[in-house]
């Protein structure tokens, strides 16, 4: 399951949209309200519950065919993933805002999103939260670790630059983050040059 939350950032969870559907995973989508804003804003697409096949795969640039993707309105609590009885192998909440990371820290399911981030906790699934906001505030942090106590990965997306050095494309780098979250899933994937303990072996 992919939680997109309203932080910058939402080349990351296409990566991480990309990459599953690339490794034939079936994926359940959450998009929150506040995103919706920042995927218009950072892609010039709209994200919309009437039309989210076809705005996802414009977001995606790609033809979803097949793909085993269903889409959940943020808003219909009363939707598969708020009950801890819906098969899940997990969230990822890429990018997390802060208000998102806070919101999964005290159990406020306001929005679907947030709830089946506590259902994923409850039910002892892996949860992955990435947060991207720097710097970062006291309460931030708290609530950082309020979430790993409680399980979840904490994965900031902070790329690594070993795989391509200093000409890394943005392209990259985002997919470096993404390939990191794949691993907190146990997914497999070739999204970076994994380090081999050689230097400069690029």
């Amino acid at each position: 399951m992919v939680g997109v939350s309203g932080a910058s950032g939402t080349p990351y969870a296409a990566a991480v949209l990309c990459a599953l559907l690339d490794a034939g995973d079936p994926v359940d989508l959450i998009v929150s309200r506040a995103a919706r804003l920042t995927i218009l804003d950072e892609t010039g697409h709209p994200f919309r519950d009437a039309h989210w096949a076809g705005d996802l795969a414009r977001w995606l640039g790609r033809d979803l065919g097949g793909a085993d993707v269903r889409h959940w309105s943020a808003g219909d609590l009363a939707a598969g993933p708020s009950s801890g009885s819906y098969p899940s192998r997990g969230l990822v909440v890429v990018p997390a805002s802060t208000a998102a990371c806070a919101g999964i820290a005290i159990g406020l399911s306001k929005d679907l999103l947030q709830r089946a981030a506590e259902v994923a906790l409850k039910e002892r699934r892996p949860v992955v939260v990435v947060p991207r906001e720097t710097p970062v505030t006291r309460s931030h942090l708290e609530h950082l670790i309020t979430l790993h106590d409680a399980g979840a990965v904490v994965l900031p997306a902070s790329p690594g630059f070993y795989g391509a050095g200093a000409s890394a494309s943005a392209e990259q780098l985002v997919d470096f983050v993404a390939g990191k979250v794949l691993d907190a899933l146990g997914v497999e994937h070739t999204l970076f040059r994994r380090w081999q303990g050689t230097l400069r072996a690029r």
